[in-house]
């Protein structure tokens, strides 16, 4: 994730290219998802849901979570993926 967006990752258009390019064409084929936050202090919501909503809604939360792993999050960009998973458990 540091070398797409940042020690601060915050641009939208950055997470959307990620979820269009990475992450949804492997859970498409199945395939699992390693999102490496190393080196990524801290990230915005609007980010973070740019990222990972759209695969949370199209393939659910079991799946989502069974197949898509979070590494080397900071306490900052832990709670901010909480935030937005229970968002979006919320209103689906």
């Amino acid at each position: 994730m540091f070398d797409l967006a940042g020690s601060f990752a915050e641009n939208k258009d950055k997470a959307k290219e990620i979820r269009e390019d990475w992450i949804l064409p492997a859970l498409r084929n199945g395939e699992a998802v390693v999102l490496d936050y190393g080196g990524v202090d801290s990230t915005t919501q609007s980010f973070t849901h740019a990222l990972i909503s759209e695969a949370m809604r199209i393939y659910g939360f079991d799946v989502f979570f069974d197949k898509v792993t979070f590494k080397d999050c900071s306490e900052s960009v832990k709670k901010v993926i909480s935030i937005v998973s229970e968002y979006m458990q919320r209103h689906l």
